[in-house]
């Protein structure tokens, strides 16, 4: 091959750089002191989640809050009733045409 033909790349000579690294982060303060004591947030986020997934379980088990299981039942009850008074309207409507 000649490397006097136009068109024809010749490959490259490179010496490889080494970047300089990457400056150590921050760390986050730890949760416990030098003596094991938690940390005041460490303890307050700890609190807060047990909380809040307290709070959602109830939710989801329908317990507690302004409404209790019997005033589920009846809403429930109710959609079924006013679902079974649209369809008769519906079949209604339908038979009349």
């Amino acid at each position: 091959m000649s490397a006097d033909k136009p068109g024809e790349q010749q490959p490259l000579d490179a010496e490889i750089v080494e970047s300089p690294g990457t400056p150590p982060a921050d760390l986050p303060e730890p949760d416990y002191s030098d003596n094991g004591a938690p940390s005041f947030d460490f303890v307050r986020d700890r609190i807060e989640k047990r909380y809040t997934i307290s709070v959602g379980s109830q939710e989801l088990a329908g317990i507690g809050g302004p409404e209790d299981l019997q005033s589920l039942d009846k809403k429930i009850a109710d959609r079924k009733e006013a679902a079974k008074d649209k369809l008769a309207e519906i079949r209604r409507s339908m038979g009349k045409e």
